[in-house]
Parts: C-alpha cells; sequence; structure tokens
C-alpha cells in the first residue's frame, strides 16, 4: 500500500507549531483544512499522556465551538493517536498563521483553566474519568507559548 502523507512528514526534525496537513476539496465544492496541532517533539520530547489530550480536547473542543469568529468553522476537534498533539478540521482554506492568533488565546484560556470539564459527566462522556486537568493545563500553558511566537521553522514542514 501507498504511504499516506502523514506519515511522509520527517517526524525526526519536527517541532511544535501549526503545520497544514491536507487540504481537501468536498464533493460541494466547499474546501476543509486539516490542521496538524503538534504540542510536542515527537520522538524527542515526552508525549502528552492520554488523560491530559482528552481533557484538551473536552476544553477546545468546547471553546472553539462557543468561538464567535469560528465556530461556524470548525469540523473537527481530535487528538493524534501517538499523543503529540491534536488535528483540527476547519472549513475553508486556512493558513497557520492565520488560525495561530484565535489557538494562542484557546491555550491560554485552558491554561488557566478552573472549574468542571465540559462533557466530563457519566451521561456525556464515554470515559468521563479519564482526565487530567492540572497536566492539560501545563500543557497548554507551553503550546500558547509557541502559538504566540509562531514562525516558519513551527508553521512549514520539515523536508
Amino acid at each position: 500500500m501507498k504511504k499516506i502523507a502523514s506519515f511522509t512528514i520527517n517526524h525526526l526534525t519536527l517541532e511544535p507549531g501549526v503545520y497544514v496537513s491536507r487540504r481537501d476539496t468536498t464533493p460541494g465544492g466547499d474546501i476543509l483544512t486539516t490542521l496538524d496541532l503538534r504540542m510536542t517533539a515527537p520522538n524527542r520530547e515526552a508525549a502528552l499522556t492520554p488523560q491530559a489530550l482528552h481533557t484538551i480536547e473536552h476544553l477546545a473542543a468546547t471553546w472553539l465551538r462557543n468561538n464567535a469568529q469560528w465556530g461556524s468553522r470548525i469540523v473537527y476537534w481530535g487528538p493524534m493517536g501517538c499523543c503529540t498533539g491534536n488535528y483540527l478540521i476547519v472549513q475553508g482554506d486556512v493558513k497557520p498563521a492565520e488560525i495561530a492568533p484565535v489557538l494562542a488565546e484557546m491555550f491560554g484560556w485552558i491554561a488557566q483553566f478552573e472549574g468542571e470539564i465540559p462533557g466530563a459527566t457519566a451521561r456525556d462522556c464515554g470515559n468521563y474519568t479519564f482526565n487530567d486537568l492540572a497536566a492539560a493545563r501545563t500543557a497548554a500553558a507551553r503550546y500558547a507559548r509557541v502559538l504566540e511566537n509562531l514562525d516558519e521553522v513551527h508553521s512549514v514542514y520539515p523536508d
């Protein structure tokens, strides 16, 4: 089988950042941009715990879908299986520099979040106890700093 595009990225030199993983056009003509929100340097830094990623997923999806500017364009938010970041699918031809400010704001909010995690109840989530707010806050604060200083090294896939 042919390798899928995401497996052709050099993970040995990939840095934390925001990358365009792919752009697709739906049969109706809409462009969907899949963003790779890489929170750790793969294979060189510790991966995030699944519990921290689950908490980030609940908080980020809630925040983004309630955002006045971007909420209607959010198609999907989900953690990477390798636990080094998340995928965000957005309607439109979106560039990392365009969305980085809103992501920085969101991750700053996650870094400061206190209280009940949205959707973290037995009724609302299939594994509601599988959360770690403290670890999510730490990871979000670190990633927010990357987003605030986004440059080409952190927004264009390495060769």
